[in-house]
């Protein structure tokens, strides 16, 4: 197993990151929370990682915080929950209010979670109840901002994508998202938003 990477950040992408180590290029699926804490391309940056092997593929998975990862595998062990699953979760909420509502019992704000239903949000709080209580909480992720307007929608349809949202659907909520908030966004936020 890949415990970490650390090398240059050759690409950054809300959805994506390309981090080059040993002259390896490494594409590691990544959450808002991490895009989040990224430096410029072009820094040496250490991400911890999770390296799912499959039949079809062989996915790398990374995370800024070992607190973020934690999170990720306790998700990914809920039946019914699987690794993009857990990264579409990680993206929508922060890991302090997943486990708010892990503690609380919060089953909506769990279920607002797209692609999470009633009954996969009720395991998630019968498995991870008890984790969550002996782990306790992780301070909130600080967000980035984006110049411009184009530049956050195009982020956001390509984060959206990448996390199997259909195109014309990511551009339409995208679009109603932004025509509501405005230039005030950042694209983390847009991508939580449009994840609702």
């Amino acid at each position: 197993m890949i415990a970490y990477l650390k090398g240059i950040l050759t690409h950054k992408d809300p959805a994506y990151l390309i981090i080059e180590a040993s002259g390896v290029g490494y594409e590691v699926k990544i959450s808002l929370q991490t895009y989040a804490t990224l430096p410029n391309v072009g820094e040496i940056y250490k991400i911890h990682t999770y390296q799912q092997i499959r039949e079809d593929a062989h996915v790398l998975y990374g995370f800024a915080e070992l607190d973020e990862k934690a999170l990720f595998l306790d998700l990914i062990s809920v039946s019914g929950v699987g690794a993009a699953t857990a990264l579409i979760m990680l993206s929508s909420l922060s890991a302090v209010e997943i486990k708010q509502a892990i503690l609380n019992e919060d089953v909506r704000l769990i279920q607002t979670i797209k692609g999470i239903g009633s009954k996969t949000a009720q395991r998630v709080i019968i498995d991870l109840k008890d984790r969550v209580k002996k782990e306790g909480l992780v301070a909130p992720q600080p967000n980035i901002f984006l110049p411009a307007n184009s530049q956050i929608r195009n982020e956001a349809i390509a984060a959206l994508a990448m996390l199997g949202i259909p195109k014309p659907t990511a551009e339409k909520s995208v679009d109603t998202i932004l025509k509501r908030e405005g230039d005030k966004i950042t694209v983390e936020q847009l991508i939580k938003l449009a994840l609702r």
